[in-house]
């Protein structure tokens, strides 16, 4: 017998830093302004390209290669961007300026490119099949999400807004993150992600309703059950 936990097209990760500035987090709004004015015309953008995207994969079943790449890497460096600052406060290392993947930065994003997509899922996946969702994230998030004309750009309100507070508190006096903590939130910023990928039509997998808590994704491969090996005939 085997217990199946498929992996999600979209791999969230964050590497929780050994050591964390005390005080750091109460001026990382300041530090992140620089990305913000960035961020702000790249989500006009992501917008612009997932509607282009609707009437490509409306008429041909595919997502442009190009405007899949660009906002991945929207999708990545706000990733990385929250880590940093009030979605997780994860690492003191400053988020680059880039679109691409960073290898060496302790938040990385990946997103598998579809070769096809439903024609027919396109009309409705946005707005009527994700409305679960939406309805779990808004406890998560809250109003910090910003609307777009394909979903939101993923803020820092709400559950995970409290509970990040709540751990740089504890981070001030102690110089502890507790790990437990960091785990559920990077679970809730995991399924937020899954969630925008999803309605930004970039995948037809629809989002689990389960928190994968943890820097780490999940186990990919399933976990078979030992079983006794059979005796060699004579």
């Amino acid at each position: 017998m085997q217990t199946n936990r498929s992996s999600y097209p979209l791999r969230l990760t964050g590497a929780l830093a050994p050591r964390l500035s005390r005080g750091l987090w109460l001026v990382k709004w300041l530090l992140t302004i620089p990305h913000y004015f960035v961020l702000i015309p790249l989500w006009i953008g992501f917008a612009l390209v997932s509607v282009v995207a609707f009437f490509a994969i409306l008429f041909t079943g595919r997502y442009p290669k190009g405007l899949f790449d660009f906002n991945v890497g929207v999708l990545r460096w706000t990733w990385r961007v929250g880590f940093y600052s009030y979605s997780a406060l994860g690492t003191d290392k400053y988020p680059p300026f880039t679109l691409k993947d960073v290898p060496d930065y302790p938040a990385r994003l990946e997103i598998d490119y579809p070769e096809s997509l439903s024609r027919g899922l396109v009309l409705v996946k946005w707005w009527l099949l994700a409305v679960p969702h939406y309805l779990v994230l808004g406890v998560f998030v809250g109003a910090a999400w910003v609307a777009t004309d394909s979903g939101w750009m993923f803020g820092s309100g709400g559950l995970v807004g409290l509970l990040v507070l709540f751990a740089g508190v504890v981070l001030l006096f102690t110089g502890r993150y507790p790990k437990s903590l960091y785990d559920f939130v990077l679970g809730m910023n995991r399924w937020c992600f899954r969630v925008a990928a999803y309605a930004a039509l970039m995948t037809d997998a629809y989002p689990p309703f389960r928190l994968d808590m943890g820097g780490d994704e999940p186990p990919t491969a399933p976990d078979a059950v030992p079983t006794t090996p059979a005796p060699a005939s004579a």
